[in-house]
Order: C-alpha cells, then sequence, then structure tokens
C-alpha cells in the first residue's frame, strides 16, 4: 500500500470559501482536480445552486441540511450523479465528509 493519507476534524485547517457560513478542508486531493474533503456549513446558511460534473458522494458527520430537497441528518448518506444542479440549506451547524471527483460549478 502506497500514500496512505490519515486525517481527522480535529486537525483540519479550515479554509473559508466566497460563500459566507461554508468552509472546507481538505483530506486527499483527487486525480481530475476533485478532493475529499469535510465541508461545514454554519445553522442558516444557503449554499447556492450548483452541479456536480464528476457527482457527489457525502456523509453527513453532525448537523442537519437540506440538500436538493432531501433533508439529511448525522449519519445519512447521499450521492448525487453528474449532471443535476442542487442548493444546500443548514437548519444546524452541519460537517459533512464529501468526495468530488471533479469541483463543483456553481449556476
Amino acid at each position: 500500500m502506497s500514500d496512505v493519507i490519515m486525517g481527522g476534524l480535529s486537525g483540519s485547517s479550515w479554509v473559508s470559501t466566497n460563500h459566507p457560513g461554508i468552509d472546507y478542508a481538505v483530506l486527499r486531493p483527487q486525480p481530475d482536480g476533485g478532493a475529499t474533503i469535510f465541508l461545514r456549513l454554519a445553522k442558516g446558511t444557503h449554499g447556492p445552486e450548483h452541479t456536480h460534473p464528476g457527482g457527489e458522494e457525502l456523509y453527513v458527520v453532525s448537523g442537519d441540511i437540506t440538500i436538493g430537497g432531501k433533508r439529511l441528518k448525522a449519519g445519512d448518506y447521499l450521492y448525487t450523479p453528474p449532471g443535476p444542479s442542487h442548493e444546500a440549506d443548514a437548519h444546524e451547524d452541519t460537517v459533512m465528509l464529501v468526495s468530488l471527483p471533479k469541483l463543483p460549478e456553481y449556476v
């Protein structure tokens, strides 16, 4: 096994985005420009409409969020295939583990 990568929430370096209330921490860059990240949304944050050209897999670590009309809480998993757009609304402070083969594109 080569290039084993280990990370966790406690050692994460958070980076602010252009969208207030949304931060991320990179766990592992992916080959086609995407990444595996922790994504953090503050309570009341609206994530603007966007698409995932490479699809998206996410696991809600903590919190309560609606993504594309689906309400998710801690322990929930969501796969979004490439193509359709969606928005996100955090009902509580929320942290997700997200795998993005390609970075999202904002509409």
